[in-house]
């Protein structure tokens, strides 16, 4: 699989990763996250993405690659205190959950250490900001870097602290491509994809009932795209991974799965490659026409 520099961090990343919410909140049986950690291996997957927060996805994955954690980059996010004693988003809760991810990943540090999706009055809190860059300095991780959405995600990126920048860009959601894409690239911070398939909702001809997918569902059936309903849905799920991967500094795109067969055929059946240039601009076209200036990037 094709790999691209995750910007100054200088880390060769595979354009799709996988990313491991969905073992947590899904209740994935250990035997099955082994079994996914090895299709990641077999289609030249090299990063695995995870969260404090993602229920025990942490330790389910920390066992799944105990005897091959140098396989992989590992990253994770923190500042929930997801069960900790303390308050979100201080100096503590970072320090203390970081230990604990460490030792629920069965690892001496991480490739990657995230602040995960606080808003910008913390980002204010230098002691916050202070905490990670101290992990970083400690050898506890290697790098750092802020996942989150629209505005938040601007004060993150002016900073100047953060090595990379993880974002919701997808068919339904484009707001970063304008807003916060470009002043991240003018840092050469290293841009990951998240959500790249927004979350196949245009497989329902219904508006779902589970509001997760209504604010997606909502703004695809106003846009109408007209390829999501004219080929099959493999075609369609390509054209969506390889839309985000086209979007201008994106270094590549998170994919998460409990389902072996679904994973297997997201990384071996869907090209990892970039739109032509004409494609591209099309459904940028329709997004500039129909979408709604409320339409901020979604956590």
């Amino acid at each position: 699989m094709e790999r691209r520099l995750l910007g100054k961090t200088g880390l060769a990343v595979s354009v799709l990763g996988f990313g491991t919410a969905e073992i947590g909140f899904e209740n994935a049986e250990q035997a099955t996250v082994d079994r996914l950690v090895g299709i990641c291996a077999d289609a030249g997957v090299n990063f695995m993405d995870t969260a404090e927060c993602y229920e025990d996805s942490e330790e389910k994955l920390g066992l799944a690659m105990s005897r091959r954690r140098q396989d992989f980059l590992l990253f994770t996010k923190c500042g929930h205190a997801a069960g900790l004693e303390g308050v979100d988003w201080t100096p503590a809760v970072l320090t203390k959950g970081l230990e604990r991810s460490l030792r629920r990943l069965r690892t001496e540090y991480v490739d990657l250490l995230q602040l995960h999706s606080c808003s910008a009055d913390i980002l204010e809190r230098t002691d916050v900001v202070q905490a990670l860059v101290e992990a970083r300095q400690s050898g506890k991780t290697r790098f750092i870097g802020y996942s989150g959405d629209s505005t938040d995600a601007l004060a993150a990126i002016t900073t100047g602290v953060f090595d990379t920048l993880q974002t919701s860009i997808n068919l339904a959601d484009q707001e970063a491509i304008t807003l916060t894409i470009p002043a991240a690239r003018q840092r050469s911070m290293g841009i990951l994809a998240k959500r790249p398939l927004a979350n196949a909702v245009w497989k329902h001809t219904q508006r779902p009932s589970n509001p997760y997918y209504q604010e997606y569902w909502d703004r695809l059936d106003r846009i109408g795209y007209p390829f999501l309903q004219a080929c099959s849905l493999t075609d369609s799920l390509t054209t969506a991974v390889r839309f985000t991967l086209s979007a201008p500094g994106v270094c590549a795109a998170i994919i998460g799965s409990k389902s072996e067969d679904r994973l297997q055929k997201n990384f071996t059946f869907v090209p990892p490659s970039r739109l032509p240039d004409d494609e591209f601009e099309y459904i940028r076209g329709l997004w500039e026409q129909r979408s709604l200036p409320s339409w901020a990037g979604q956590v």
